[in-house]
């Protein structure tokens, strides 16, 4: 792992709570994914930096270190994208889209529609595995939009001051290898694969904390979790090594099945989010239109699942809100 600026902010709001259970709820994480990124760039430093007891915690000289350099990085850094963003805005908004993605299922259909739409607009694309890194290059003015996910009622964390709203909400799906003894069933308890190794993909949201909680509420603690990007994802599974939960509008995979979890245990909801006071923000209500269109392209290659939304309301894009949105 590369440090990054979102690590030193992690670092500063720590330091300026006073507890990493405060810094969590100040930058909208749950505390064990903070208590586990915060060792990830300790690690990369070298030694702690805090010292942590029942009072709190308090910065050790590398802690105060890494603060002393990142109170002068962080707000140089946003100087910076701050001027960039106000020249990059001089140009005309209706003619640029820049889409910033995390493991989105829409992405290409939504840059096929705009393109089709706006034959003149210059589109591009950027990806992470980062909900914060997206949502900062979008306040810093770097992106226009972006597309991401959040498990159950989750939502972004509010530091970047992004307006976001739902596109859909999904339940989520187990990918098998289809020689897996369960590949035969329409849904599966999540019990039943208690046994199972698993697969994710990496990312600073809240969703790991989500399948723990899901599991354990099944009566079981998950095994090992492999950390790989999707191609190796794929291969785990493919060679039936590990089993990975995914999107139901994931795209078929030869050999692989997708099957729905019985009860739906965890739900994904996908978001569409953009800076208020951004040029962007004059055209981001049709753009979320597009991006609707877009996920209801995606059902076409889901027969199943598209019937089952039929008789599952609550799931899908919501028609009895406002333009099919809701506020994340």
């Amino acid at each position: 792992m590369n440090l990054e600026l979102r690590h030193l902010r992690v670092v500063c709001a720590i330091a300026e709570t006073g507890s990493v259970t405060k810094a969590a709820s100040t930058l909208g994480l749950a505390q064990p994914a903070l208590t586990a990124q915060l060792q990830r760039i300790e690690r990369v430093l070298g030694g702690p930096l805090f010292e942590r007891d029942r009072r709190g915690a308090r910065p050790t000289a590398l802690g105060e270190l890494v603060l002393d350099r990142a109170r002068v990085l962080l707000p140089a850094m946003k100087g910076l994208q701050d001027e960039a963003a106000r020249l990059a805005g001089a140009g005309d908004p209706l003619r640029r889209y820049r889409f910033g993605g995390v493991n989105s299922p829409i992405l290409g259909r939504l840059v096929h529609r705009l393109a089709a739409e706006r034959a003149d607009a210059q589109i591009s694309t950027f990806a992470s595995w980062s909900v914060d890194e997206l949502a900062q290059m979008v306040a810093g003015g770097r992106l226009d939009f972006a597309l991401t996910g959040v498990c159950g009622d989750a939502a972004p964390s509010p530091v970047f001051g992004l307006s976001w709203r739902e596109v859909a909400v999904d339940p989520v799906f187990v990918l098998l290898p289809q020689a897996h003894p369960l590949a035969g069933r329409d849904e599966i308890d999540l019990v039943d694969l208690r046994r199972e190794q698993w697969v994710a993909a990496p990312g600073d949201g809240c969703f790991g904390d989500c399948f723990a909680a899901a599991c354990a509420r099944a009566g079981f603690t998950p095994r090992k979790v492999y950390e790989a990007d999707v191609r190796a994802a794929l291969d785990l599974v493919d060679a039936g090594t590990a089993v990975a939960l995914c999107q139901a509008t994931f795209r078929p995979v030869a050999g692989l099945v997708t099957r729905r979890l019985a009860g739906t245990p965890l739900r994904w909801r996908l978001l569409f989010g953009w800076h208020p006071e951004a040029p962007a923000a004059a055209v981001a209500e049709p753009v979320l239109e597009t991006a609707v269109a877009a996920y209801t392209d995606a059902l076409a290659n889901h027969p199943d699942y598209l019937a089952w939304l039929l008789a599952h309301p609550d799931f899908g894009v919501q028609p009895h809100r406002v333009g099919g949105v809701r506020t994340a």
